[in-house]
């Protein structure tokens, strides 16, 4: 005999996390979608039109297997007065895919980035974690290109640290049934808490595709363990021509006492380093509106 009462059974979804109204603003000044082709490959990227573009543009790019709407509730902070970009770096985000990856590729898709998006002659850029590396190399050949850089939670790694430069390519992508699944599943990387949980709701929402075998994230699987520092990073990091600086998160778990002290030395006296208390390494969740803050005082003081 059927079990009628089954049909009353009422499955209780997770309430939404509340969102404060200046991400609600921030997440609702959509950019536009735009593509570039950079050695065979299409990258994507998003941009925010300036009302007014008076102002020097700025480049962000993300960190490792993530994607350009990690910014997306920062960049609308700066579009008043000044081009801004984000960009899907090969094989992350909607970009697409290559046979190998090295750093000339990521290089030369953040120079073309900045060329098709309009940032002007001498633009900024900001780039987190894996995207601070990318910087560092970009300005290795591009730094008297731009106004300044900034290095947010990444570093350059003492000799006492060295591991060769290289990791093992990890274990392959899992495959999920269905979106719901597999953005339940999203944790940042490296992991860490965040009280802005609904940060890290929207980057889940944009961080997953639906392929043949189902749900997964976005990333290119030949993307991850890829050596990065087959240059000499700390040597760019030195020499830059432009004024540079790093954020970092006091909480991080990646920068540890040496690293640290061992980047700072790359820095001059006009130079800034800027700690986040009470930030782990993905330091712009943790503290999106001092982040914003933090970048307007700095981009004043450079003058651009």
């Amino acid at each position: 005999m059927e079990d009628r009462s089954s049909r009353w059974i009422i499955e209780e979804e997770e309430p939404e996390t509340p969102k404060p109204e200046w991400f609600e603003w921030a997440i609702g000044q959509t950019p536009s979608s735009n593509r570039v082709a950079v050695d065979g490959c299409d990258i994507h990227y998003l941009k925010w039109d300036a009302k007014q573009a008076e102002k020097a543009g700025i480049l962000f790019v993300h960190g490792g297997a993530a994607h350009a709407q990690w910014w997306s509730f920062i960049a609308p902070f700066f579009a008043d007065d000044r081009p801004v970009a984000a960009i899907d770096l090969s094989g992350m985000g909607d970009s697409a895919k290559r046979d190998e990856y090295s750093n000339a590729h990521r290089v030369a898709e953040m120079a073309a980035v900045i060329e098709d998006a309009g940032l002007g002659p001498k633009p900024l850029v900001v780039g987190h974690s894996f995207g601070g590396t990318m910087t560092m190399s970009f300005c290795g050949k591009h730094s008297a290109d731009i106004s300044g850089a900034v290095i947010v939670d990444s570093f350059v790694r003492p000799p006492s640290e060295d591991d060769g430069g290289s990791r093992g390519p990890g274990r392959p992508k899992p495959y999920f049934p269905d979106k719901a699944t597999v953005t339940r599943r999203y944790r940042l990387s490296p992991y860490q808490p965040c009280d802005n949980e609904f940060i890290v709701e929207h980057i889940a929402q944009h961080s997953v595709v639906e392929e043949e075998r189902g749900w997964t994230w976005k990333y290119d699987d030949g993307v991850r363990g890829r050596g990065t520092r087959d240059e000499p990073l700390a040597d760019y990091l030195r020499d830059m021509a432009c004024p540079k600086a790093l954020f970092y998160g006091e909480e991080s778990v990646l920068l540890t006492d040496e690293a640290l002290a061992f980047t700072a030395e790359r820095f001059g006296d006009g130079d800034h380093i800027v700690p986040f208390p009470a930030s782990g390494h993905h330091l712009m969740l943790d503290q999106p509106i001092g982040f914003v803050v933090a970048l307007r005082t700095l981009f004043a003081n450079w003058g651009v």
